[in-house]
């Protein structure tokens, strides 16, 4: 399992693309959505809602368990990926691709984000 190098991840196993005029992608990582297992639904923050960072903002439930998400950063929703909520399984088939869930304008971004190399020694993966 590959993490790409150029975004960054929380510890909590959430993904954040690099922040272009201010909006960054929020995911959650391979790791985490292979241990969740087949997701089968997801609940995302709306359009217009801020998230705070390491609070949760929705949910995905797998035919495992239900998980809460997480925000990486502080901000206002300015996109939600109505595909995976038609489509949960695209958090397990593409999670850095057309798998993302939300998109942020970021007002607060925490410090301890990891880079791919800690956060692959982080999950031990």
């Amino acid at each position: 399992m590959s993490n790409p190098q150029q975004l960054r991840y929380s510890k909590e196993h959430e993904w954040l693309s690099a922040v272009e005029d201010g909006v960054a992608t929020v995911g959650i990582t391979e790791f985490a959505a292979n241990a969740l297992g087949d997701v089968v639904y997801a609940q995302l923050p709306e359009v217009g809602d801020t998230v705070t960072a390491g609070e949760t903002c929705g949910e995905l439930e797998s035919t495992k368990s239900v998980s809460d998400l997480y925000s990486p950063v502080t901000g206002e929703v300015t996109a939600s990926n109505q595909d995976v909520v038609d489509d949960p399984a695209l958090v397990n088939s593409a999670p850095f691709e057309s798998g993302w869930l939300f998109k942020v304008r970021i007002a607060e971004e925490p410090k301890d984000l990891l880079s791919a190399d800690e956060y692959s020694e982080f999950s031990g993966n």
